[in-house]
């Protein structure tokens, strides 16, 4: 909310903002910041506001920082505002007929006495209590030395007016949530009203509320800061409030801590930069428009601070420029929650002014922000995603799903509006890591073990058609992400995905052979974009390549399956389907999405990944329960037949999966089948089990000498790819020296590699 021009100082409007009427005073001009703690005259004008307008459920002191006082705050004030107007007009407590109906000499101190407690009412309630409670006991020591009975009835008349206030004036939220606080109470001092009104400060430059102060009942677990670069630092304090299961994650960016003078700048520079109506093409290179606006806010900034005599460091400039930059044609305080490598998943909820940010931490689950969003911000995000993903949202299609890159930073992000969210705009945002994952980092994170790592990069070798199910948020896509790395650079790889998930970019950086395809979302009715069976069938006719489906959600199964059943010979086919089970993704399969039962035998291998939770239900971790073949024998039913044999399953009680029996004996129909077009693996089972422990025993080596050396970075996909590529390099060596790459002999090789690499850095 900005007043217009030349607005005079205490104005007010009223303006309804998703469902709830909001007072905005002007304090433009004031020598003071507006705080209804330190001043008993601004509690009072915002008290005269609220009897005129009873139904605001929050308050905003728009100066060069905003003031915002929350629903429950404005609340205190709304009582004391109807308890004013009801002790006038329905008690009539200042009339003769109520203070003295029978002793009008008694009515002038009475109602000098009543008059001065209605005025301090406003000011300083808890003062206003004080001085009732002086008024009552005096006035009970006079009724013990009046004498008559007339005047003694008379008193007691004035004393039941008293009570039957105080009755009232006790029944204020703001006088018992006083009381813990009133041993330390000083009459006339208004420390304790800190503890009961505490204003989210907001730069006047944004519009999303964030609640600054610490809860003083809270213990803190940890703390940690989180920036992109050095001048954009953010402070996270993780919280634990008694009696509550979820943490408060609070967090303090750095446009939240800034002088009066700088949060000004910021203000007069956004007011010029506002004014630029971003185009769609901005938005393809979002980096580029990005730099092109940080130095032209440098520039502007730089020039309103000489105007102003401001002196602005270099220091101070390009963190003024990053911010103005975050808030104009960025998503404000959405981009500083990305920055945090601790985060899964960000949720703005409809009615989105009205509930906090809620985020899901890597460490510590489902956790409460601090940050309010604004139905302006949220609106103004709103059309920078339709512009970036070119797809619509609107009452006809009131689903976007895009995504948002920026500083090496990405995420998946859904919208959904109305009529489908009756309450307006919500998002859910899904951040990706900034390198993609690898199977050691799943290793690491016991998401696998090494034996199960070994296990499916023998599969991505051998050429098979997978499938990675699970629920939402269960790591579909990043294990399908770290299963693309063991893909060998030299195959060409081509990506059909509607939400652009998948790490392309880095694996392009990687030296990667990838092409990258864009489909129509199966929930958009109308686009100008490809669907997704197109897209699948178009792959198939560009050449000898892996194809890799980001999640199969509708009838492009169809079309997978055909890819599956082409394919299968001689290239890597996998993507990512919902399903809890081996039997649930072939019922959805086959039921659900309408492919054949012989189409479905296509799929070689099915891992199922899902959380798993603590007994408690406050803890969950993310797991590879099950890697399960399919086989081929099945007409009908694949459960019932013994279509599906698990390779793998996940052991509760020791946390990891372990390799089957039908395994262990050698019985897997695929593996013997991929073993068949291997020279020296036909027919020899223990050849084609050697090199999958090999894999695991590779992968376990990496993640034991990244934890002994400290160096976390041999996790990373740069490397995995490097170790793969010697792998494999050393593997073709000792073939032909001895006809097999034998574990016994490629792995002293490789990990001498391994070993020179890590101690001399090239990595």
């Amino acid at each position: 909310m900005q007043f217009a021009e030349g607005a005079k100082l205490y104005d007010f409007v009223v303006e309804r903002e998703g469902g709830e009427d909001i007072l905005y005073v002007n304090y433009f001009g004031a020598l003071y910041s507006p705080n209804l703690a330190d001043s008993a005259e601004v509690m009072e004008r915002t008290i005269d506001l609220l009897v005129e307008n009873p139904n605001v459920s929050r308050i905003v002191f728009v100066q060069q920082k905003n003031y915002n006082y929350d629903f429950k705050e404005t609340t205190y004030l709304l009582e004391i505002a109807s308890l004013y107007v009801h002790l006038i007009r329905q008690e009539k407590i200042l009339s003769q007929e109520r203070l003295a109906p029978s002793n009008p000499n008694a009515f002038s101190s009475r109602y000098n006495a009543l008059f001065s407690f209605l005025y301090l009412l406003k000011k300083d309630p808890i003062l206003a209590h004080s001085e009732l409670k002086r008024l009552i006991y005096e006035a009970k020591i006079f009724l013990e030395r009046t004498g008559g009975e007339g005047f003694k009835l008379d008193q007691r008349n004035y004393i039941s007016v008293l009570l039957r206030t105080m009755s009232f004036l006790e029944g204020l939220r703001v006088i018992q949530d006083a009381s813990p606080h009133m041993e330390m109470y000083r009459k006339g001092s208004r420390e304790i009203y800190h503890h009961l009104f505490k204003p989210d400060v907001i730069p006047n430059f944004t519009f999303t509320r964030l609640v600054s102060d610490l809860p003083m009942d809270a213990e803190i677990i940890d703390e940690y800061k989180i920036s992109l670069n050095d001048y954009d630092v953010s402070t996270v304090t993780i919280l634990k409030k008694k009696d509550e299961s979820r943490l408060i994650y609070h967090i303090v960016p750095p446009e939240h801590a800034l002088p009066e003078e700088q949060s000004e700048l910021l203000n007069l520079a956004r007011g010029v930069l506002i004014e630029h109506q971003p185009k769609a093409e901005e938005f393809t290179d979002s980096d580029r428009t990005r730099q092109v606006f940080f130095n032209v806010s440098k520039d502007l900034l730089r020039d309103l601070a000489e105007n102003k005599k401001i002196n602005l460091s270099f220091y101070s400039l390009n963190k003024l420029a990053t911010i103005l930059v975050r808030h104009t044609i960025g998503f404000g305080l959405i981009e500083v929650l990305l920055q945090d490598k601790n985060l899964q998943d960000i949720s703005l909820n409809a009615p989105i002014a009205q509930v906090p940010v809620y985020i899901r931490h890597n460490d510590y689950d489902e956790c409460t922000t601090n940050i309010f969003p604004s139905f302006e911000d949220a609106d103004s995000w709103a059309a920078k995603f339709r512009m970036i993903s070119g797809r619509p949202l609107d009452e006809a299609n009131p689903i976007l799903d895009t995504q948002l890159e920026f500083g090496g930073l990405r995420a998946r992000v859904a919208i959904v509006q109305d009529p489908l969210s009756p309450d307006g705009l919500a998002y859910s945002i899904r951040r990706h890591r900034e390198s993609p994952w690898t199977l050691p980092l799943f290793i690491e994170n016991k998401m696998i073990n090494p034996f199960a790592a070994g296990l499916m990069s023998f599969m991505i070798d051998g050429a098979r058609t997978l499938l990675i199910a699970g629920t939402r948020s269960s790591g579909k896509t990043s294990f399908l992400g770290s299963l693309m790395l063991e893909i060998m650079p030299k195959n060409r790889i081509i990506t059909v995905e509607d939400s652009l998930e998948l790490p392309i970019d880095s694996m392009r950086t990687l030296g990667y052979n990838i092409l990258r395809m864009k489909v129509r979302s199966a929930l958009l009715k109308t686009s100008t974009e490809v669907d997704a069976a197109d897209g699948i069938r178009t792959s198939l006719r560009l050449g000898d390549s892996c194809l890799i489906m980001g999640e199969v959600r509708s009838v492009e199964a169809l079309a997978l399956y055909e890819a599956m059943r082409v394919g299968a010979l001689a290239n890597v086919v996998a993507g990512t389907i919902h399903g809890a089970s081996p039997y649930g993704v072939y019922d959805r399969v086959v039921n659900d999405l309408g492919v054949p039962t012989t189409s479905f035998k296509a799929t070689d291998i099915i891992a199922v990944a899902n959380p798993i939770k603590s007994a408690d239900g406050l803890h969950s971790w993310r797991r590879m329960l099950q890697i399960t073949e399919v086989r081929k024998h099945w007409e009908k039913d694949p459960l019932l037949e013994k279509g599906f044999i698990d390779l793998m399953r996940y052991n509760v009680e020791k946390d990891e999966l372990e390799p089957s029996e039908d395994l262990i004996n050698g019985d897997s129909e695929i593996i013997k089948e991929i073993a068949s077009k291997v020279r020296g693996w036909a027919g020899n089972w223990d050849a084609a089990y050697d090199n999958i422990l090999l894999r695991a025993k590779m992968k376990e080596e990496i993640v034991k000498l990244s934890k002994n050396s400290g160096n976390k970075s041999i996790l990373e996909a740069d490397f995995n790819v490097r170790a793969n590529h010697e792998f494999h390099k050393i593997s073709d060596d000792v073939v032909s020296e001895i006809g097999l790459p034998l574990s016994s002999k490629v792995f002293p090789k490789w990990q001498k590699w391994l070993n020179e690499e890590v101690k001399s850095r090239k990595i």
